[in-house]
């Protein structure tokens, strides 16, 4: 604890010196302002390492992702498999009456299911046992590098001080962007739309055009990029994308923007955009704004400690320290991978920096993500573009799900496996799926990827039969051939 002692007792500027005085009992070693997943790993590991920690929380721990954001997002998802598998089951030989999307229980099972989650996370009991104090008092902001104030009126001051604030949805800057409903507030629409526009064609927009396409609405997709899913393998986005179209959604890329939002008198709302040059409208029950997610750091008073905000983020090192040294950006407040399972990494290392001193990164290239959509889709490392254009001799393998046993059972031939290595090496540089389990898949490839096994290795493990994974095993005899 020697670098956070030192830090704690020596100013690190002059403005340092002005720090209002506090009680013994209000300084801490370290300071974590909010308990979402970055927040709670940090305050964990502050606290394991024996630092004095305090977690400032504005609302409810467990942060964006399990109150309003992936969980409920995911229970939809699993919601709307569920209506899929139910439509298909004269495939199978089942009969039966078609289901009906009773909005209000839905929502309701939703809730109840955010509900199991946060009590089996138990934030606070979590913190009490590790002696970490739970500060609920309202918004923390900096009155200086070292003090935070709360709404409360309580003064706290910290050696160390964490930002795991989390972000929020983003609103376009159009007129009548008051109308848009953003992912946080799909359970406060209080029936469920029958044509629905989604603004935005990244994961989250992608999940929900699955969502409420499976639930029966009609759905339009909008998005300024050339391609939905722009920052996922060509591949993927070709392939979710088609799979969009022949569902009925209307998928529109490439637009040049939104003009605007304007309610009819029959209660709908007309979205207008611009594609082409040209002006074009829809009617719709609802209009979902899936178009970012800035760092929730606005407010927090980071003038006063001398932090900028660039880019509506913190910007920080490798080792999380934003430019006043004693200050990290941790999770979705760097504006980086705004993901939990990156989020609760970078939580541990940054505790760890901040008490023990600057020695602990966090490899960011293996970082799992996908996608929760019809089919489902994931990927790790490098795109075959990123990768080509690093090594153009790179070699690149594909195994469509049809040549997968487990997939014709299932009636899933829909996807594929990519794989690609670097011929030199015989490094796996990527991986992307796109089909039935494809998060899990992945999920698969980037173990072996992080204990460093060659495709060679690879393609000699033994898989059990029938599965998804033994389309690893596949991929990886491929690239050798």
């Amino acid at each position: 604890m020697t670098d956070l002692l030192n830090a704690t007792a020596r100013p690190d500027t002059a403005a340092d010196t002005a720090r209002p005085d506090t009680t013994p009992t209000d300084h801490f070693d370290i300071v974590i302002i909010g308990a979402g997943p970055a927040g709670t790993a940090a305050a964990l590991r502050a606290a394991e390492l024996g630092a004095r920690v305090a977690v400032a929380e504005s609302d409810r721990t467990g942060g964006t992702c399990v109150n309003t954001g992936c969980v409920p997002t995911r229970v939809l998802a699993k919601t709307a498999r569920i209506v899929r598998e139910a439509r298909a089951a004269r495939d199978w030989g089942i009969g039966g009456v078609d289901p009906v999307i009773d909005w209000t229980a839905t929502v309701a099972h939703v809730r109840e299911t955010v509900d199991r989650v946060r009590s089996i996370k138990r934030e606070a009991v979590r913190f009490a046992d590790a002696g970490i104090e739970l500060i609920l008092e309202g918004r923390a902001r900096f009155a200086d590098p070292h003090t935070i104030v709360l709404d409360s009126g309580r003064r706290i001051t910290a050696g160390s001080v964490l930002v795991c604030v989390g972000g929020h949805s983003r609103r376009l800057p159009i007129p009548g962007a008051e109308l848009a409903t953003v992912p946080e507030e799909l359970l406060d629409l209080p029936t469920l739309p029958q044509r629905v526009a989604v603004i935005g064609g990244g994961n989250t927009g992608a999940q929900l055009v699955t969502v409420f396409s499976s639930f029966g609405s009609q759905v339009t997709l909008l998005d300024v990029a050339p391609r939905i899913l722009v920052a996922s393998d060509e591949a993927i986005s070709a392939a979710v994308a088609r799979a969009f179209v022949e569902q009925g959604v209307a998928v529109h890329t490439g637009i040049s923007g939104i003009d605007g939002l304007v309610r009819a008198a029959d209660g709908s709302i007309t979205l207008t955009w611009q594609s082409g040059g040209v002006a074009a409208s829809g009617s719709f029950d609802a209009v979902i704004m899936a178009t970012g997610w800035p760092a929730d750091v606005a407010d927090l008073g980071l003038e006063n400690a001398g932090v900028p905000i660039i880019r509506s983020s913190i910007p920080v090192d490798e080792y999380f320290r934003s430019p006043v040294g004693h200050i990290f950006g941790v999770g979705d407040a760097t504006g980086r991978d705004m993901l939990v399972q990156a989020a609760q990494f970078e939580g541990e290392a940054a505790a760890e920096n901040a008490v023990l001193g600057a020695n602990r990164r966090t490899p960011h290239h293996l970082l799992p993500a996908g996608g929760f959509t019809d089919p489902d889709y994931a990927g790790v490392g490098l795109t075959e573009a990123q990768a080509r254009e690093l090594d153009p001799e790179c070699v690149v393998a594909m195994v469509e799900f049809a040549d997968l046993d487990r997939a014709v059972i299932d009636d899933r031939e829909r996807g594929f496996l990519k794989l690609i290595t670097d011929r030199r090496r015989e490094l796996i540089l990527g991986a992307h799926a796109v089909g039935e389990n494809a998060v899990e898949v992945i999920q698969s490839v980037t173990t072996a990827m992080a204990a460093g096994i060659d495709p060679r290795t690879l393609g000699r493990v033994k898989f059990a039969y029938p599965t998804y994974s033994a389309v690893i095993g596949m991929a990886a005899r491929a690239l050798l051939a």
